[in-house]
């Protein structure tokens, strides 16, 4: 055979080789690469776990006061009613709300007559001093003995008078703190101090009647009648160890923090005591100075790295 027919019977095999070495070649640099890179990759995820970012606040020693939010109404400090000495049709009434009267005056005339029969007008006579807080009867109307023709009382001092739920009546005391705020006066508060306790509660209500006086400099603009809310502080701790009530987590009737300790965030069960709107009591689980996750707790688990923000 020629040596050109060779050459042309040895052309396709050397091309069929070369194209098979260069697929062999590109496999094995495929395979090498992708090896390299699982094992990047495998050591970055067996590296450090990402840390949680929170914000901590430290255990601390301060005041904690818890109370009870109560309606109530400002009264006068001395508020009588008026009644008739006898049943009748009301023929005079001499004075309106917001007039002062003084004791002895006559406030209202009464006649007693009744048909066929003739009698003198009764007078209606104020027991006390103070002003008209209250008139419900016109000339004409028909009264009886108990039905009550003028209120009258002192307004030189004013008290608040609310009821507080049996649950809290033990807490309440003479001298007792209160702050009071009125719904004519928004945005203002007053502080009070509890002046009058009634002995007995109500027993269809189940609460305690207490009366509080202003402790503040009088304000003219407080006026009897007015809707007031009363917030009383029912116990204090004072020197104790807090954190803010936010900080606290309750799972399944257990309560937990989180504390930061080089680096780490520590599940720690604590027992609460009282609390108010900002910060709560730790009886147990805490010591002073101990750094307390507030935000981000929620997404922690024991022993996950963390970044404290500043």
């Amino acid at each position: 055979m020629g040596t050109g027919k060779k050459m042309k019977l040895l052309t396709p095999v050397l091309i069929i080789l070369a194209a098979g070495f260069l697929l062999l070649s590109g496999w094995t640099l495929f395979s090498r690469s992708r090896g390299r890179a699982q094992a990047g990759g495998e050591r970055q995820g067996g590296g450090t776990r990402s840390l949680t970012a929170v914000r901590v606040t430290p255990v601390r020693p301060e005041t904690v006061e818890t109370g009870v939010v109560i309606n109530g109404d400002v009264i006068a400090r001395n508020q009588v009613s008026i009644y008739p000495a006898m049943p009748g049709k009301l023929t005079e009434a001499r004075f309106s709300v917001g007039d002062y009267v003084t004791r002895g005056d006559v406030m209202a005339m009464v006649d007693p007559s009744r048909p066929g029969e003739v009698y003198s007008l009764s007078p209606v006579v104020s027991t006390v001093s103070g002003t008209v807080l209250g008139a419900p009867y016109s000339p004409g109307d028909t009264v009886a003995t108990s039905s009550v023709v003028y209120v009258v009382g002192d307004l030189s001092e004013l008290l608040v008078e609310t009821f507080v739920p049996e649950r809290f009546s033990t807490a309440a005391h003479p001298g007792l703190a209160a702050e009071v705020s009125l719904e004519a006066l928004p945005g203002e508060h007053f502080s009070a101090v509890v002046e009058e306790i009634n002995p007995v509660l109500d027993p269809a209500s189940r609460t305690l009647r207490i009366r509080l006086r202003f402790s503040g400099r009088k304000d003219s603009r407080i006026r009897a009648g007015m809707f007031a809310t009363v917030s009383l502080v029912t116990e204090t701790r004072v020197n104790v160890p807090v954190i803010p009530r936010f900080a606290v987590i309750n799972t399944y009737g257990s309560w937990v923090v989180f504390v930061v300790n080089d680096g780490a965030a520590s599940r720690r069960a604590v027992t609460p005591g009282i609390e108010n709107e900002e910060y709560v009591e730790i009886l147990e689980g805490l010591e002073e100075g101990e750094l307390v996750v507030t935000a981000g707790q929620n997404f922690l688990s024991d022993g996950d790295p963390v970044r404290v923000l500043e």
